[in-house]
């Protein structure tokens, strides 16, 4: 498939920082976030999304603050959160320090009291007695939207353009995007670059969305596959094996987000050191070194452990944690060298541990980086088969230069270690 829009440079080499607002500091306002903005720099952020942040519906809501996703105002903000100069004013805070802003987009469904269910009734499917219904019957906070009607097309592409005029916002993150018609997101896509040009995100994996509208999708398939070595069900060769053959299906210039946690992940099925114990991080420089975009969902800097509640009060415990210099490192090596950009090829690099490592090259000639991970619970000494020429290396991360001899070179890997290896010439 070849694709008819042109993502924005700005957003290869860039991390993705997922904002859970409610959760970030004790009173869960923009005001207060805004201190964290600092840290987020130092940590290597590039674009921060913001999961909803307009007013939350009350009728059938889910605990005692709701669903960030049961939306009953596109143009308002939950005042939990503050108002719409102090989201203006951490926007423009932001880009000060060279960070982009993408905010989370509802597009499905709303709260059952958003005001279009007295101004637009029309905009909803129903059920078989007339009434509005919910997408699936757990979803019971929401109602569907009946995208048969071309005025709810152009009444949600209006809602969006007003965030990137009023509040000068880089693009969206598209909730559940394939439950939406894509010729809507293809139209709504078109109108919004007329602004500004922007970045879309879908959650999704169908590459459809990619033609016309969206410049990423979803690698659900990887942290699947990452959980499921995690749990002992597969292997190391599997998991690159998968990766590869997702990467090989992707339209050149689209990217995948790549993440070991994310705002349902951590919710529903676990924190990410729960579900990957002490693979966590090898699995973490994984996601940061495959092309793509990286994701740091709220918390994962500094080691949470605990899956937050979806819908009540249930603050982030910010305290010093490895994880911090390992994003950081990651982050910066990610932005910092070309063979890390989104679009290069990536290629397995054979090995004689393949029980433990996982070897594979990215970028071209000789703008290349070689990525050893050892994912077992031994200390492994291996031999790698490559074709190149190159005989001295630079580790990125701790900037030790060596020189290796032959097509065979023999490294050493602690458990649960990596390298990042930058060839520097002969």
């Amino acid at each position: 498939m070849e694709r008819k829009i042109k993502t924005p440079e700005w957003v290869y080499g860039r991390t993705l920082y997922e904002v859970n607002t409610r959760q970030f500091t004790p009173g869960g306002a923009f005001s207060e976030f805004e201190k964290h903005l600092p840290r987020l720099k130092d940590l290597g952020v590039g674009i921060l999304w913001f999961m909803p942040i307009h007013p939350i519906g009350i009728k059938n809501r889910k605990g005692t603050l709701g669903s960030y996703y049961s939306i009953r105002d596109y143009k308002g903000v939950n005042p939990e959160f503050g108002n719409l100069n102090e989201f203006k004013n951490l926007v423009k805070k932001t880009h000060g320090l060279g960070i982009k802003v993408i905010i989370d987009w509802v597009a499905n469904h709303t709260a059952w009291d958003h005001h279009w269910t007295k101004d637009h009734p029309d905009f909803y499917s129903r059920d078989k007695s007339g009434g509005f219904r919910p997408p699936f019957p757990e979803w019971e906070d929401v109602i569907h939207l009946n995208y048969d009607n071309t005025q709810l097309w152009e009444e949600m592409t209006e809602d969006m353009s007003f965030w990137v005029h009023e509040a000068d916002i880089d693009g969206f993150r598209c909730d559940m995007a394939h439950l939406v018609r894509t010729p809507f997101w293809n139209e709504a896509r078109r109108k919004l670059d007329r602004i500004k040009p922007v970045f879309m995100l879908a959650e999704s994996e169908n590459h459809d969305l990619l033609e016309y509208a969206f410049d990423a999708i979803y690698n659900w398939k990887l942290l699947h596959a990452m959980n499921e070595l995690a749990a002992g069900k597969t292997g190391p060769g599997e998991l690159l094996e998968k990766a590869l053959n997702e990467l090989g299906y992707l339209p050149p210039g689209a990217s995948f987000l790549n993440f070991t946690s994310n705002h349902d992940e951590n919710s529903w099925q676990g924190s990410a050191i729960e579900r990957l114990h002490d693979l966590l991080e090898p699995l973490t420089a994984f996601t940061f070194m495959l092309p793509g975009i990286p994701l740091i969902y709220s918390g994962q800097e500094a080691g949470n452990r605990k899956r937050l509640n979806f819908f009540d009060k249930d603050e982030i415990s910010w305290e010093a944690h490895k994880m911090f210099s390992v994003y950081r490192e990651l982050a910066s090596v990610k932005s910092g060298n070309p063979p890390l950009a989104n679009h290069e090829k990536i290629s397995v690099v054979e090995n004689d541990a393949e029980n433990g490592i996982i070897s594979f090259e990215t970028g071209n000639g000789n703008n290349r980086m070689l990525v050893l991970i050892n994912l077992s619970e031994e200390t492994k000494s291996f031999v790698i088969h490559y074709n190149g020429n190159m005989d001295k290396l630079r580790n990125v991360i701790t900037g030790e230069t060596f020189s290796i001899s032959g097509p065979s070179p023999r490294f050493n890997l602690n458990p649960r270690s990596y390298q990042i290896l930058i060839y520097t010439g002969h």
